[in-house]
């Protein structure tokens, strides 16, 4: 069974916000915090790290 990576994101982010319940200000930095990072010059390093 294959399951898009954005399903299988939405789901563990849906299930994390039910269960540990982070302030939402927390979820808005983090979700900031990569995008802005992702775009980053730091975006190479990080992808070597995640491979």
């Amino acid at each position: 069974m294959d399951v898009p990576l954005w399903l299988a994101l939405l789901v563990v982010g849906y299930l994390g916000v039910k269960l540990v319940r982070p302030p939402w200000w927390l979820i808005a930095v983090l979700l900031l915090g990569g995008f802005l990072l992702a775009d980053s010059v730091l975006a190479p390093v990080i992808d070597n790290f995640t491979k």
